[in-house]
């Protein structure tokens, strides 16, 4: 019998090779226009892709030099507006309150994408319209069809929803997969990672 380990490692072997290139190169050429026009990138993401939003700011300021933030690194701020003005809005006006503006550039992690209709991540949707009406960059990396935000994004990368079962997992473990390629991407780099440039200045392959 084959061992779970092995099926789970297979799956995502199959994910990885359904998804679209094209996608991801667009994605990245759209990031990169951001940074040359001096627009700011804000990253967004609830539970486990919030986790996702903050290590990715970390990456596309350190290795990419762009100007990023992610609401949810601000526990304080982040609870204060779900307390006082509810969840629906906690991300669109936090990105009020940042002056939101036609440069910058909005990027979504989510599995779902959100769905305006049925009222799910309805902080992402609302975030992304307002990106829409500010003429801000949308972007995004998400599962299943691709919701709300690949429906209006500039350009998003789906994750392909093979295994019916484990659609969240694997999703979220692309997830950090697709921005570790986008910060990687010579469109975006423009510093070496830390093992990287020690093992080249000490003559290692």
């Amino acid at each position: 019998m084959t061992g779970f380990a092995e099926q789970y490692l297979h799956e995502t072997g199959r994910i990885v090779a359904a998804i679209d290139p094209a996608a991801v190169e667009a994605v990245a050429i759209g990031l990169a226009s951001v940074r040359e026009r001096g627009g700011r990138l804000f990253v967004l993401g609830v539970g486990g892709s919030a986790g996702h939003a903050s290590h990715a700011v970390n990456d596309f300021r350190k290795i990419c030099a762009i100007e990023a933030y992610a609401p949810t690194d601000n526990v304080s701020e982040l609870t204060a507006r779900v307390n006082d003005e509810g969840w629906d809005t906690t991300f669109s006006t936090w990105l009020e309150g940042s002056r939101l503006r036609a440069a910058d550039g909005v990027l979504v992690f989510s599995v779902g994408g959100g769905d305006a209709e049925r009222g799910i991540s309805a902080n992402l949707v609302r975030a992304v319209e307002l990106a829409r009406e500010r003429g801000a960059g949308v972007f995004g990396v998400v599962g299943r069809d691709g919701g709300h935000t690949a429906a209006v994004a500039d350009a998003a990368v789906v994750i392909p929803p093979l295994i019916a079962e484990r659609v969240t997992p694997h999703t979220e473990g692309l997830c950090a997969v697709v921005w570790h390629l986008l910060v990687s991407h010579p469109a975006l780099q423009v510093s070496p990672t830390t093992w990287e440039s020690a093992a080249s200045e000490a003559g290692r392959p």
